[in-house]
């Protein structure tokens, strides 16, 4: 088992084994399941505060700031001290929360009803990709996560590159704008995350029955939530481009 997502590759998730036979002491399934519940719920929470601090445009860069640099911290905490992530996932989650709610503040007061819908569709796609997963329709096979490998590992490095430029006044042409090649581009993430969850459930699963320490339900949960952010940002990325048609 291999996810693509850096902080729930298998290799590293399987270095945590634990040879403990107490039940007890080891994670299971369901419990990866309640901990993915509880970090998406005090993630939601903490973006519906963060969203009515930010009503007042002063909160605004303090809450995205705070949130976005403390959640890149805490994350890699989580994945240097993976026996932390029963603390550190709820941390992480408030402040991604801080940062979710007020950038969807931003994109709300530019297209009414946006977030309603990019909330609506991120959830309805992990149901569906849940749906998937269980049923087997799709595979999580060695070329399945090749595959995922290289197209994630190109959006990295668009990103990257992009971000390189934005030092120097450019960006990357196209991409970014909201004509042909730039929803193509969207589109092309969005299902690359999408279909990321289902590396997600693998690892999860697959975990529960490697003996895994019970400390690792959090950290799944954290990869988790890292893989749902991504998808809900590019799908707000996506409908902010299909509205300015």
């Amino acid at each position: 088992m291999r996810s693509m997502n850096p902080v729930m590759r298998d290799d590293v998730l399987l270095k945590e084994r634990s040879f403990v036979s107490d039940s007890t002491s080891t994670m299971s399934l369901q419990g990866a399941v309640n901990r993915s519940i509880s970090a998406v719920a005090i993630c939601v929470i903490a973006a519906f505060m963060s969203w009515q601090l930010s009503y007042n445009a002063a909160w605004i860069g303090p809450l995205m700031g705070v949130g976005v640099f403390g959640g890149l911290i805490v994350a890699l905490v989580t994945i240097f001290k993976k026996s932390w992530a029963p603390i550190t996932t709820p941390i992480y989650a408030v402040f991604e929360g801080a940062a979710l709610g007020a950038i969807s503040n931003v994109f709300q007061a530019q297209y009414s009803g946006i977030v309603f819908q990019a909330v609506g569709l991120t959830f309805g796609v992990l149901f569906l990709m849940l749906t998937i997963y269980r049923a087997r329709l799709i595979r999580v096979t060695q070329r399945f996560r090749i595959a995922m490998t290289a197209a994630i590992g190109a959006i990295f490095l668009v990103y990257i590159v992009g971000f390189v430029l934005s030092f120097f006044g450019m960006s990357i042409p196209l991409i970014h704008e909201s004509g042909p090649v730039g929803i193509i581009f969207s589109l092309v993430v969005v299902g690359v995350a999408s279909f990321s969850l289902l590396l997600n459930f693998d690892s999860i699963e697959k975990g529960a029955s490697a003996n895994l320490p019970k400390y690792m339900e959090w950290y799944c949960a954290f990869g988790l939530l890292v893989t749902l952010i991504w998808l809900y940002l590019e799908i707000l990325n996506l409908l902010s481009k299909l509205q300015k048609r």
